[in-house]
């Protein structure tokens, strides 16, 4: 699936921002999709991740503060992202994909090369 990342942009500390993720062409229904961003200080790092039946998952460093959600016609995800920190700063890419245990406790991401998209720039001033 072609996704097109949108959303990123300038923001103070403690701001929001909303990002989106597009299934250009094509529909994220039925899909997995999960978000990581990159930096090049720290390489990849896993966000959230939303499943077809609606489960979310959030990395320790973003639960509370960022919130995965799917429209109801299945081709975009957005990523709601409040209290935005300067360690926040990266490229956002979105993807679909990963897999969950058995219990539907834990989520994996699938690799970085999996993030394919250009992504949207995140700037967290202090």
């Amino acid at each position: 699936v072609h996704v097109v990342e949108s959303g990123g942009g300038l923001v103070q500390s403690g701001g929001s921002l909303r990002l989106s993720c597009v299934a250009s062409g094509d529909t994220f229904r039925g899909l997995t999709v999960t978000w990581a961003r990159y930096t090049p200080e720290k390489g990849s790092e896993w966000l959230s991740a939303i499943l077809s039946d609606g489960r979310t998952y959030y990395a320790d460093a973003v639960k509370g503060r960022f919130a995965i959600s799917r429209d109801k016609s299945g081709d975009t995800v957005f990523l709601q992202m409040n209290n935005l920190k300067p360690e926040d700063t990266a490229v956002y890419r979105c993807a679909t994909g990963g897999t969950v245990d058995g219990n539907y406790n834990v989520y994996f991401s699938p690799p970085p090369y999996a993030y394919r998209g250009q992504g949207t720039q995140v700037t967290v001033s202090s």
